[in-house]
């Protein structure tokens, strides 16, 4: 097989290519339940059959070593090296000890072997089952189209079909209530000394509706194998099973009684639960109404004890003769500084809050509903890392933003400003840290998606602990396309921002990824991105600075030397290596921000390895950066 680049929306879109398989192909376990009921390979090779491999391997021995807890029945592990990512999910159904979950595994593990070198496959047994992609394809469900496997022995019993419907009803219902998404039931099957036995399980990474809808949509199919005696319907999200012979035993059944109470009402009740939330509906917008309109003035002011607004509440619009008082008539006296979205200046409010107030060109004409949305999009961020929008003013056409004040002011003085080597090693990490988990919570915590575009330590506020504050999220989408500091599509500094970005506009969390990655550098050296570092008799800047290190297995070298060593130990080393796999250039290559905070929480690298990347300062013209070090 030769391997061949494509592209991650091919991949996605066409990864599977079904493999028939017969209805039981019974495998080598010595349980003989086990049986295989599907299997999927990928139509595509890899780039790099080695990298691939080891990738693979990787990935299969970390999601054993998960199952190997005798608890744990679902597992997810990937490994990004190079640009042969793979990630991987092994799911044991729970009536399987520990000992045979493992063994379900080492087949299953064997079976997906059979596709050969290609970038995803997944096979299916009754007690397991397994894939690996070179995405992320966790939250999948739903895409495998009615797909049921049916048994080839029907039943003359005429109570069966019914009884088998009831039960898969009940579990449809009851499985995505429970913690673990996963039910066993049995039930008798009248006139007869037949029972019936049926499982549900979910991906543990979806969410409830997904579930609930998967569910219902497999259990409908799956009543298709009727009156067959045993069937089992399989989705990326989903797994049901039913059969008249037993495959778990009678102590391990799911008590469903507490999870399908009220889940199906007869008609008689919802009409009756109908008019009663109606007439109780009226009441609470009666309660409602009055009370809003005697509680108007006291919702619009700030909770000062929490320092929190109330959700998806607009921000304070402040006059424009607050602001020029707060700041003295935007004296050169209260001048921070003045970054790439404007000037800044030190305010003090009527009520005494010292505030930092941004002064900016907006893009409101003919977009004021937009303009009034975005900016409350941006007031109801709130979390630890992220400074925070307290209010605004329109004035011609001028934006003023009134933010929290950081008595610190900005990293860069504490990297290299007049404050160089002030900043411990456990400040320093304190600081990757909470840019992380700041960047983590704008890319998938957060209701809305929101990118920065221009992560750098101009933007990194610090508090009176030293604890970080990222500035300017989402403010680029305020400014006219002419008024971004770079070009009418990049909002970056070049040499820090991804290349995708910097040469083709091209905008994911993973340009977020690759400048948090230079960052990482810099805090770490204590230099700029632009800054041009002399090796022998060539010039690189930071990022080809640090890979030469690196591929040297000197990266030590590029470790600030204002730093204690007795501070960081191999510390420091491992964080180099992940900002360098940040900083790969391919996107896909990157890690997600939610994987670098995890990594950074476990204080574990073993996985994250750094490949050189192919983006070098030859590929794209880096000027030096016109912006000085002031604050943003």
């Amino acid at each position: 097989m030769i391997p061949v680049r494509i592209s991650r929306w091919l991949a996605i879109m066409a990864v599977m290519v079904l493999v028939p398989m017969p209805d039981a192909v019974t495998s080598q376990s010595d349980n003989k339940n086990n049986t295989l009921v599907r299997r999927y390979c990928s139509q595509y090779g890899v780039l790099d059959d080695i990298f691939f491999l080891r990738n693979l391997n990787n990935t299969l021995s970390s999601l054993r070593r998960q199952l190997a807890n005798a608890t744990v029945y679902h597992a997810v592990a990937r490994t990004l090296i190079n640009s042969e990512t793979v990630y991987g999910l092994a799911l044991c159904r729970q009536y399987l000890s520990n000992s045979e979950c493992l063994k379900c595994f080492d087949i299953v593990a064997k079976e997906v072997g059979v596709c050969g070198i290609v970038n995803g496959a997944r096979a299916i047994f009754d007690d397991c089952e397994l894939r690996y992609e070179n995405y992320n394809f966790y939250m999948e469900v739903n895409v495998g189209g009615n797909v049921a496997v049916c048994g080839n022995r029907t039943t003359s019993q005429p109570t069966f079909i019914q009884i088998v419907k009831n039960l898969l009803s009940d579990l449809r219902v009851a499985t995505p209530r429970i913690p673990d998404f996963y039910a066993a039931s049995t039930r008798k099957v009248i006139g007869s000394n037949a029972t019936v036995y049926a499982i549900a399980q979910c991906n543990l990474n979806i969410t409830h509706s997904d579930c609930a809808k998967c569910l219902s949509i497999r259990s409908t199919t799956l009543q298709d194998c009727l009156p067959n005696t045993f069937g089992r319907a399989i989705d990326p999200g989903c797994f049901m099973r039913y059969s008249d012979i037993p495959f778990f035993r009678d102590n391990q059944t799911t008590d469903l009684t507490p999870f399908i109470k009220n889940g199906n009402s007869s008609t008689k009740k919802a009409i009756i639960g109908g008019v009663i939330g109606g007439v109780g509906l009226l009441l609470i917008v009666l309660v409602l109404l009055f009370w809003h309109g005697s509680t108007k003035s006291r919702d619009r002011q700030r909770d000062k004890s929490t320092g929190a607004t109330e959700l998806l509440q607009g921000p304070v619009a402040y006059s424009y003769n607050d602001l020029m008082n707060a700041t003295n008539n935007f004296s050169k006296e209260n001048k921070l500084g003045e970054g790439d979205f404007g000037e800044v200046y030190k305010g003090i409010l009527n009520d005494g809050e010292v505030v930092a107030i941004k002064k900016t060109t907006m893009a409101t004409r003919g977009r004021k509903a937009f303009f009034t949305n975005e900016l409350k999009i941006l007031s109801n961020v709130h979390h630890r890392y992220l400074m925070r929008l307290l209010g605004y003013c329109n004035k011609g056409p001028h934006l003023f933003l009134v933010l929290e004040f950081m008595e610190n002011g900005s990293l860069d003085k504490f990297l290299y400003g007049e404050k160089r080597g002030s900043l411990s090693w456990r400040q320093r990490f304190d600081i990757i840290f909470g840019v992380a988990r700041g960047l983590a919570y704008l890319h998938e915590q957060y209701h809305v998606t929101i990118l920065h575009r221009d992560i750098k330590s101009t933007n990194i506020l610090l508090d009176n602990d030293f604890q970080p504050k990222i500035s300017d999220f989402g403010l680029v989408r305020l400014l006219p396309e002419d008024k971004t500091h770079i070009s009418t599509k990049v909002a970056g500094t070049f040499g820090c921002v991804a290349p995708e970005y910097a040469m083709h506009g091209h905008v994911s969390e993973k340009v977020d990824t690759y400048s948090f990655g230079v960052l990482v550098l810099e805090i770490i050296s204590g230099k700029r991105c632009t800054d041009g570092i002399e090796n022998g008799s060539i010039t690189h800047n930071l990022i080809d600075y640090a890979w030469n290190l690196y591929e040297n297995g000197i990266h030590v070298n590029l470790i600030d030397t204002t730093l204690d060593p007795s501070e960081y130990v191999q510390e420091v080393k491992k964080l180099i290596e992940l900002s360098l796999t940040c900083t790969q250039s391919q996107a896909s290559a990157r890690p997600s921000m939610s994987e670098v905070v995890s990594l950074l929480s476990d204080r574990s690298s073993e996985q994250i390895q750094s490949i050189r990347s192919t983006f070098t300062k030859t590929n794209v013209t880096i000027p030096s950066d016109p912006s000085t070090s002031t604050p943003s």
